[in-house]
């Protein structure tokens, strides 16, 4: 049987790939096996990619809402956008949980011109600039042609020293982060030249889908109980997680919510965080 992605290729239906994905809901052992019959009766030859994502996600939400927000971290991730200021803002958080004091939107002056650093992020004597690309196309693919222009953004500055959370230092690497994958070439290229990555699957353990995982970075836009107008208004202040919202519920106030929906908001939260061990690395 063939899937269709939304670009329209054909792939081979890959059941091992369905079931990890559920697996990565949080769903118990024999929830997962349920959803995954479920599910499959429900396929047929061509099926596309997002109308497969539809069914499993509804299955699951069926047993926790927990379970599909899970499941919809890619989805989550894109409704950050659609211009990508959010992704920026969540990118700051993620280096923030890493141990980075963080800025989002610096202007610093390179040797040719000024460039706008999406985020700053600086631990003991590391001092980074990250570039990061955000993509509304769930199978997009960042070419090496981005992280060549990144490459000629860090030489013009590599040689200045800038003043940031009160020190003087000059950066030691550029980071590319985006929420899309990467070819074959990008990968490659940003390797040879020393720029860190990190995409939705790249590296295996430093991606953005494991940094979450692992250390509950959920962006507010997974909560399935609250619709995409009220996760703007939250967006807009500065609730930009998931663990904001769990430490400051006044977040709520802003909406408007009936008791019993604000409840199920909160409920959604905590079962969401529940994650033993949170651990976020940047390497």
């Amino acid at each position: 049987m063939l899937v269709k992605k939304n670009s329209g290729e054909l792939i081979p239906y890959d059941p091992k790939a369905l079931k990890r994905s559920l697996t990565k809901s949080g769903a118990k052992k024999e929830e997962v096996e349920e959803v995954f019959e479920l599910v499959s009766k429900d396929l047929y030859d061509g099926i596309l990619t997002r109308e497969l994502y539809r069914i499993a996600f509804a299955h699951l939400k069926n047993y926790r809402n927990s379970y599909a927000a899970r499941y919809s971290l890619k989805r989550a991730l894109r409704d950050l956008g659609p211009e990508g200021y959010y992704f920026e803002k969540w990118i700051e958080r993620v280096m923030q949980a890493a141990g980075y004091q963080s800025l989002h939107s610096e202007i610093v002056q390179g040797n040719a011109v000024t460039h706008e650093i999406d985020v700053v992020a600086s631990k003991g004597d590391q001092l980074l600039f990250c570039e990061c690309k955000f993509r509304n196309d769930e199978d997009a693919k960042i070419s090496v042609t981005t992280p060549m222009y990144f490459l000629s953004r860090m030489k013009d500055v590599e040689s200045h020293t800038y003043h940031f959370f009160g020190r003087d230092m000059k950066p030691t690497k550029g980071f590319l982060v985006t929420n899309a994958y990467l070819t074959t070439d990008s990968i490659d290229f940003a390797n040879y030249y020393g720029i860190g990555l990190i995409s939705w699957d790249y590296p295996e353990t430093n991606s953005i889908k494991y940094l979450v995982d692992n250390a509950a970075l959920y962006p507010i836009t997974c909560l399935t109980t609250l619709t995409p107008e009220q996760e703007k208004v939250l967006l807009s202040k500065e609730c930009i997680l998931v663990k904001d919202l769990q430490q400051n519920n006044k977040f709520l106030d802003s909406l408007n919510l009936s008791k019993e929906q604000r409840n199920e908001v909160l409920e959604e939260t905590n079962e969401l965080l529940e994650i033993e061990n949170f651990t976020c690395e940047i390497a």
